[in-house]
């Protein structure tokens, strides 16, 4: 296979009547669309658009997940030209900037309310012809602009089908020139500093995930989409279920609850986000049940805790960080066995009577998850594995399109992101120095050190467009500087365990990692939310919004005032930030912020949900200098 080109072409040859892609159009209703439609409908569409597209065009897609969405992105792959993606809620900063240094011709909007934030800027839009309408306008409304040509999807569709009658054969689609280092799509990061960048990833970078990701789907399957599909994370996931003849249903989180219900899916995509909202859920719901059945979760989880982690030991799925002496081993292995067949019953049976309850709230079909775009807490993480929902988390970045490593079935490990993929190097960099004390292309290995993660394989973005300064600064011999910090442990995984970028440096020179120290207080059920910050001052402080669920009586209008919910945040970050738990004197939380209003998606946080430290920092500029001031 080639290009992603003869990947679409070669679906409806291998899965044809099979469902592709389900519509939610009510409670438990959901419209199909074959393999076969999916490309008919896609290959109608291409003809549409080839009367003013060319081969290496730019294509804009400003909509969230839909069929309209795949639909599109297959036959702008399939004319050979580059999608451009973005959600719906683009900004009129990212409209002029995106469209303009992309040079998009062509941009499809998912409704006349993107299209009037499009034609407000059309006057500052060099390269932007035609516009097209996932949906008509409302009746009411008359679309206008003064450069751009405006179509419906549907009436380029309905052209295309015109043109297919005249040529029913694929020759437009198979005699191309594009080769697999042109560029599949350009993904503009929405990251939490600077310009957005336009990453260039290409036909082979996309192969490479589908030939490398190390699981397997069954033809058939049901997956769910809930993740924005213009992120290149949900769109591999989509992709790798197509290559297995799987159905993907579009959800939301707004109707996941019902999807899971109705879909039963086998497998999904999934944030950290949405682990730890199922996680407080279901840790919601105990609170309000009798004593009786929260006796009997706690001791269904006591017994859940013993197997899991004495089968883990067992197989070997361990994190080791430095290597063990054998008869260390030995000693572990045996306790660990015998303990495993005392637990074992009694497990099975307040699994069969409790833990299987909880499962059957993800329909009682789903084998797994694939979880990325941000750390998975490593409560949540080992919570869900041990009531027997596997969550395989990955590690990635959009540069890398996106995979890098990944945990499988046969070795979850948590606190891992599982092994570096075939065909990837690795090399981990000491910060300080600069000294190169892992690289597994020179087959030199160190355990257990902290170093910033650098790679080297085919994932590997071709650069930022129109962009080299950026490019040199990350990639550099083909090795792209990732930014985050891992470690390399015995057993050949890979623990992340922070960003280069984030790294807080106290007055006294120390250098904190604020990620594991957010995880830990974020296990606090009283906190929804937190920062850390105290860049070049004596200690650090916290910015955190509190879980209100867990006050009751108290005012919802001027919380973040009340001595009450200041002085419980401070315990509950007093109990998990402490030496006790594993952390340095200069580790520990100092000071403490309630912060009126949660971090916000477009505001405080990206759209894949990472804190946008220097837009929080700014925010609450007064708030953090008057807390050093006084303390």
């Amino acid at each position: 296979m080639r290009t992603m080109i003869d990947f679409y072409l070669d679906l409806p040859k291998k899965f044809g009547h099979k469902n592709a892609f389900a519509t939610r159009v009510g409670s438990g209703v959901y419209q199909f669309k074959t393999y076969e439609e999916l490309l008919t409908d896609a290959k109608n569409l291409a003809y549409g658009l080839s009367e003013f597209l060319s081969e290496r065009d730019k294509v804009a897609i400003f909509a969230d997940n839909s069929y309209n969405w795949i639909q599109t992105s297959i036959a702008t792959t399939l004319l050979g030209a580059v999608d451009v993606p973005r959600a719906s809620d683009v900004t009129d900063q990212d409209i002029l900037y995106i469209l303009n240094h992309s040079e998009s011709k062509v941009l499809f909007v998912e409704n006349d309310s993107v299209f009037e934030k499009v034609i407000r800027l059309e006057k500052d839009l060099e390269y932007l012809k035609e516009i097209i309408l996932f949906e008509p306008p409302k009746s009411s409304k008359v679309l206008k602009a003064k450069k751009v040509r405006i179509f419906t999807l549907q009436e380029l569709i309905t052209k295309g089908i015109q043109k297919s009658k005249e040529d029913p054969t694929d020759f437009l689609f198979e005699n191309n020139t594009i080769k697999e280092s042109d560029l599949f799509t350009m993904i503009y990061t929405s990251g939490t500093t600077g310009t957005p960048k336009g990453v260039m990833l290409t036909h082979g970078n996309i192969l490479f995930q589908l030939n490398h990701l190390p699981l397997s789907l069954k033809k058939g399957d049901k997956t769910l989409s809930i993740l924005p599909i213009w992120h290149i994370f949900e769109r591999i996931f989509e992709i790798f279920s197509l290559s297995y003849g799987a159905c993907t249903y579009y959800s939301s989180v707004r109707t996941l609850k019902e999807d899971l219900k109705f879909v039963r899916p086998n497998f999904m995509a999934s944030a950290p986000r949405l682990w730890e909202s199922i996680y407080s859920g279901i840790f919601g719901t105990l609170n309000k049940s009798s004593n009786v059945k929260q006796k009997m979760f706690q001791i269904s989880m006591f017994f859940a805790d013993k197997f899991f982690n004495s089968r883990q030991i067992i197989t070997g799925n361990v994190l080791d960080i430095h290597p063990i002496m054998l008869w260390k081993q030995m000693i572990r292995y045996l306790y660990h066995l015998v303990r495993f067949f005392i637990v074992c019953i009694p497990y099975l049976i307040l699994d069969f009577l409790v833990l299987s309850k909880i499962r059957k709230a993800t329909g009682g079909e789903l084998r797994g998850s694939v979880s990325g775009g941000g750390a998975l807490p490593f409560h949540v993480d080992e919570f869900f594995n041990m009531i027997g929902i596997p969550v395989l988390e990955g590690y990635g970045m959009t540069e890398t399109a996106p995979v890098l490593a990944m945990r499988t079935f046969e070795e979850i490990i948590p606190g891992s992101v599982g092994r570096i993929f075939p065909n990837t190097q690795l090399r981990l960099v000491d910060l300080l120095t600069g000294e190169v004390f892992l690289d597994t292309e020179l087959g030199k290995f160190v355990y257990g050190r902290k170093g910033e993660i650098h790679v080297k394989g085919k994932q590997v973005m071709a650069g930022y467009y129109k962009n080299p300064d950026a490019t040199n600064k990350v990639l550099v011999n083909g090795w792209l500087n990732t930014g985050d910090l891992g470690i390399y442990t015995s057993n050949h995984h890979l623990r992340i365990v922070g960003r280069s970028k984030e790294t807080i440096v106290l007055l006294g020179g120390e250098n904190v990692e604020p990620v594991p120290i957010e995880s830990k207080i974020l296990e606090s059920e009283w906190i929804d939310q937190c920062m850390v910050v105290g860049q070049d001052q004596k200690y650090l402080s916290a910015l955190v919004y509190p879980n209100l669920n867990r006050f009751e009586g108290i005012s919802q209008t001027d919380f973040y005032k009340q001595k009450e919910v200041i002085q419980k945040m401070e315990t509950e970050i007093k109990s998990k930030i402490n030496a006790q738990t594993g952390f340095k004197s200069f580790e520990r939380v100092v000071g403490v912020i309630v912060i009126p209003k949660a971090f916000e998606v477009g505001d405080e946080l990206t759209a894949k949900l990472s804190l946008k430290r220097h837009v929080i920092t700014d925010k609450y500029k007064n708030e953090i200098e008057s807390l050093y001031e006084n303390q």
